[in-house]
């Protein structure tokens, strides 16, 4: 999702400001997770199979890390380890084309802030990494755009270098890796829903050298992980 920061990025802005403009709205969620969850989803998919719920962290900042297959993925995601699962709920990095008119106005309740999918802004990665020292839990998918086949692409390496920002605060920050895989490449009524979450990487064994090569080693290891979980 994301490439070198820029100052000069569309959704550059006080960071102060992202905590004021994207917050989370409870009276919103609240009625809405449970709809989806026993009504939506029911009806319009398949087979929902979800693995590894046991590995999700209760407590503390974590990095969501799922492949992206769909525009369903966000959704499901946060049925499969928001609150009504873990009792945590989920932030999310999104495209800020995705934050306009009524889908936007949405997106920005239910957790969401935007990102220039050319340049990640400086406040968009001060504001990731503040929600992480806070103990957010935070969904970057690292593929950037959503591909319909099952192998993993390249990862942008803006997910390694925030981890990497936190954890040099002395704050244990978990990556998550999750992969989504749906029955049909293009999701209609029916469709079987596949979501494995995998072991978190522990961000300790990326301690020495520099940061750029941390960072590319991290990734690395992040999209080898997400190909074995989606080979399952």
């Amino acid at each position: 999702m994301m490439i070198p920061l820029a100052n000069n990025s569309k959704t550059s802005q006080p960071t102060s400001n992202f905590s004021e403009i994207y917050r989370i709205s409870p009276w919103l969620i609240a009625p809405l997770y449970p709809m989806a969850k026993y009504a939506l989803l029911p009806l319009y998919f398949g087979s929902i199979q979800i693995t590894g719920r046991e590995k999700i962290p209760t407590t503390g900042p974590v990095i969501i890390a799922p492949t992206h297959r769909s525009r369903w993925d966000a959704i499901i995601v946060s049925l499969a380890m928001g609150r009504l699962v873990s009792g945590r709920d989920l932030r999310f990095m999104v495209s800020a084309d995705e934050m306009k008119g009524f889908q936007g106005w949405l997106v920005k309740r239910l957790g969401g802030f935007p990102v220039d999918l050319e340049h990640l802004g400086i406040s968009s990665f001060r504001y990731s990494v503040q929600l992480l020292t806070q103990g957010e839990m935070l969904v970057i998918f690292p593929e950037g755009g959503i591909y319909r086949d099952r192998a993993v692409h390249s990862l942008k390496e803006g997910l390694a270098r925030i981890a990497l920002s936190v954890q040099s605060q002395e704050i244990d920050v978990k990556i998550l890796p999750v992969s989504i895989n749906y029955s049909q490449p293009y999701p209609t009524w029916g469709t079987d829903i596949c979501l494995d979450i995998g072991s978190p990487l522990n961000l300790a064994d990326y301690s020495s050298g520099s940061g750029k090569k941390r960072a590319k080693q991290l990734t690395g290891d992040l999209k080898k992980t997400l190909s074995k979980l989606s080979q399952l």
